[in-house]
Formats: C-alpha cells, structure tokens, sequence
C-alpha cells in the first residue's frame, strides 16, 4: 500500500517508501562511517541519491543534507576544533566556490573525479604535499572549486586535515567544520544560481535526521580507538573511496 508523503514536500513524490528508508539508512550508515573514520560518509550518500535523484538536484540537495550531519558532528566535538587554519582556508573556499559556480556546467565531471581520486590516493601512499598544511587558503579554494561540480570532496580536505598530524577526535572535529563552511557556500551559491530548495525541504530534514542517529552512533566508536588504529583506518577508506571515484570518471567517459 502506498503511503502518502507529500506533506514532506513535493519532492517526496519522487520516491517509494523503500526507496526513502534505504537513502536514510545509507544517510545513518554515512555519518557513522565519517565520525568513526574521519571520511567516506559524504560519497557514500552522494552514491545513493545518484540512483535516484534528478542529476540537476543531485549536487545542490547532497550539499544541504552534508551541512546538517556535518554541523551536528562539529558541534558534538566542538572542543576538539584545531581553529589556526580557519580564516585561510574560508577566504580560499570562498573564491573557489564563486569560481566553480561560474562554470559549473562546463567542465566534466569524470575528468575532476578521476584527477581528485589519484591525487588523494598519491597522498595517501607518499607523505602529504607540505603545501597541503601549509597553504590552507590553496586547499580551500581547490576544494571548494571541486565541490561545484561532484559534491563529495571530503576526501581531499581530510587529506589536508591528515597532514596536520591532529589527533583523532581534532581530526574529525576540524575536517566537520571545515566541510560545513564549504557545503554552506556551496548552497548559497546554487541558491543564487536559482535552484529551488523549497520542494526538497522535508527530504533534507528526513536525511540529516538520520544523518544525526548515525553521529551519535559513530563518536561511540570514535571514542573507543586508538590514534594509531585510526589512522589507519582512515587511509584504507581514503584509498577505497578515491578508487570508487576513478571507477566512477572512468566508467562516465
């Protein structure tokens, strides 16, 4: 029997019930990953709403549901935010969003994924570029550039989180307050651009609710390991996740 879920949004029409419960599990299972393991969260939702989102509401609404699971995971861990880097990388995430929504329709998207996922993989497997650390106003900017066009750049900016050498409640903290700042931007940007959040609006709470369970889920974990133990979890999701993307840029082309 259908059930009627229009008083979420008219967006809500898009979707059976089985489809909503599976995208807000993958919205509970993303934030767990992420809060457990610093990364992975973002292209694991941004994964599932492929599937069944319009592509031209892909970006813009995947951007509104990572600002609430990322402010929630900032604030829970708020003490534990490394601050030096924040004025930099804004000034730089700013200009890099300006910049990406200019042209958000021109580039390719297969052609970033597969550079940003060979890139983080090089990172990962060599030691972090020093610009990385030293330049987080570059980070921002290539970042927030990237993020115009396929969303999940969580990776790369933990990979700059990564090359602080923080530990791991400070690593998770600082890269959720940075990935907020930028997901905001990102927003606002479309928002200009004249995409209409309204009809998505009961969607976006449904998914950052479930995005709030698996939080408060995954910090228990956080809680429970070992800087040791998670950085090197965090490397295996990086490789695992910048190996999806190249798959992904692969199989478009």
């Amino acid at each position: 029997m259908d059930v009627d879920l229009s008083f979420l949004g008219s967006a809500m029409e898009l979707f059976s019930v089985p489809a909503l419960l599976g995208i807000a599990a993958a919205s509970f299972i993303g934030s767990f990953i992420t809060v457990a393991l610093g990364i992975g969260g973002g292209a694991l939702m941004l994964a599932a709403l492929a599937s069944l989102m319009p592509p031209a509401a892909l970006i813009p609404v995947h951007g509104a549901i990572q600002i609430g699971s990322n402010l929630f995971r900032a604030g829970i861990l708020l003490g534990h935010v490394y601050w030096p880097p924040f004025l930099a990388f804004t000034i730089g995430s700013v200009i890099g969003a300006v910049a990406g929504g200019s042209i958000v329709v021109n580039l390719p998207p297969p052609y970033v994924q597969i550079g940003v996922g060979a890139f983080v993989i090089w990172s990962v497997l060599s030691k972090p570029p020093a610009w990385l650390s030293r330049w987080p106003g570059l980070t921002g900017g290539i970042s927030s550039f990237l993020t115009m066009f396929f969303g999940a750049t969580g990776l790369f900016v933990a990979n700059f989180t990564k090359s602080l050498n923080l530990p791991r409640q400070s690593h998770v903290a600082t890269h959720a307050s940075l990935m907020t700042l930028q997901h905001v931007l990102k927003v606002a940007i479309f928002a200009i651009l004249g995409f209409a959040f309204g009809p998505w609006l009961g969607f976006i709470v449904v998914m950052v609710l479930a995005g709030l369970a698996g939080t408060l889920a995954g910090k228990l974990l956080l809680n429970r390991m070992t800087d040791h133990g998670f950085k090197r979890a965090l490397d295996v999701i990086l490789i695992l996740v910048s190996l999806r993307l190249i798959w992904t840029g692969v199989a478009a082309l």
